[in-house]
């Protein structure tokens, strides 16, 4: 009997199955490849793609300029994209709505903060001009021609910079002021001395003043004078003095008349006194030397002196006329006591006699008084013996 040969009886299938699985292998691999190749080659057409499309945008902020590529299609997504905001007082060259170009040119101005003070009110406003000047105008700030600015208007603009704007108000007036009018004294013989007579009235005249006044806020800080006219020149008065003296009435007239006894006599304190005279119904007045009787002042030349040379004493001197009372000579005034005569006066005339007092009040509240009794001793003066 013979063997079967073994391999000869085998089925040849298994080995087409395992030839199928080789080509599955090897075409898998080339798929992948492909598909590797196709994704490479896709990446490498959308990198070409987008580059192409890629835009180029110069960005000046605030004076720094700054180069970006951007694939943003309009500016608000390139401001976005970058991280750059826009404030609301801010301004950008170009409207965040608007299309991006290939090669934008964008610029923006950042708002400075600029605090304003300005009639009694304190604000606080943003601007994007350049100088304080261009700022106030574009913010309809009023500034007029006198006003001050602080700082300058020509002054650059710095980031929380306080300006001051004072009020500067500059008016003019005219005041008018009188003129006085000088009085001129004119000696007239034909008068008589003592007497004035006003020949030409005196009016005033009229200054006219220009003056300036600058107010600040409504402060006064300046006056000045600008002019002065004399509108209206003031006219003299011219007054006649009289230089006649008047005929003097004599004792020996007085004697004659009976105004006058002479040798009286005179008893005080029980004592005879001898006088050459008895005047009756002599006028009393008083006087000082201040500038109401005599017009001059303590210091000017000749002040409290006498007609006679001596100087002025209370309880003493007297001012009389010297044709009805010798210079020198002793008096008693009844009510009044003993006085001198050592002084004259323009008003004393015949029976008046000036009683000299310290105080001037004292001689103004004296006034006028009549009906006196003076007795003209001589010029020794009575003793207590």
């Amino acid at each position: 009997m013979g063997t079967a040969l073994i391999g000869e009886t085998q089925d040849p299938r298994p080995t087409g199955r395992l030839n199928a699985t080789k080509w599955k292998h090897e075409h898998l691999r080339w798929i992948v490849i492909g598909a590797i190749l196709i994704f490479a080659v896709a990446v490498m057409f959308n990198s070409l793609v987008h580059g192409a499309s890629a835009k180029s945008v110069t960005v000046t902020d605030g004076g720094k300029t700054v180069n970006y590529r951007t694939w943003s299609s309009h500016v608000s997504d390139f401001l976005t994209e970058q991280g750059i905001h826009i404030g609301p007082f801010d301004q950008i060259s170009l409207s965040p709505a608007a299309p991006l170009d290939k090669s934008a040119h964008i610029a923006i101005e950042r708002a400075k903060q600029i605090t304003i003070q300005a009639d009694g009110v304190q604000q606080v406003k943003y601007t994007t001009d350049r100088t304080i000047g261009e700022a106030l105008k574009d913010l309809n700030i009023r500034v007029d021609g006198n006003d001050r600015v602080i700082p300058p208007r020509d002054e650059p603009i710095r980031e929380g910079v306080k300006v001051q704007i004072v009020r500067v108000d500059i008016e003019k007036i005219e005041t008018e002021h009188p003129i006085a009018f000088t009085v001129v004294k004119q000696k007239d013989d034909s008068l008589e001395a003592g007497k004035e007579k006003v020949v030409k009235t005196g009016s005033e005249g009229l200054l006219v003043k220009t003056m300036e006044r600058v107010f600040e806020d409504g402060k006064l800080v300046r006056e000045e004078m600008l002019d002065e006219v004399v509108a209206k020149p003031a006219v003299q008065q011219i007054v006649s003095v009289g230089g006649k003296k008047p005929v003097p009435v004599t004792l020996a007239k007085q004697l004659k008349s009976g105004s006058v006894q002479e040798n009286a006599s005179l008893k005080i304190n029980g004592k005879a006194i001898n006088v050459k005279h008895k005047l009756t119904n002599v006028t009393l007045t008083a006087y000082s030397a201040g500038p109401a009787s005599t017009g001059k002042k303590e210091g000017d030349p000749g002040y409290g002196i006498t007609f006679s040379g001596t100087k002025v004493m209370e309880g003493r001197t007297i001012a009389v006329d010297p044709d009805v009372i010798p210079m020198g000579w002793w008096v008693y005034i009844e009510g009044v006591g003993f006085r001198r005569a050592e002084d004259t006066g323009s008003a004393v005339n015949g029976k008046k006699i000036d009683i000299y007092y310290d105080s001037e009040s004292h001689a103004e509240r004296f006034g006028l008084k009549k009906g006196y009794t003076v007795y003209v001793i001589g010029p020794v003066k009575p003793t207590a013996d």
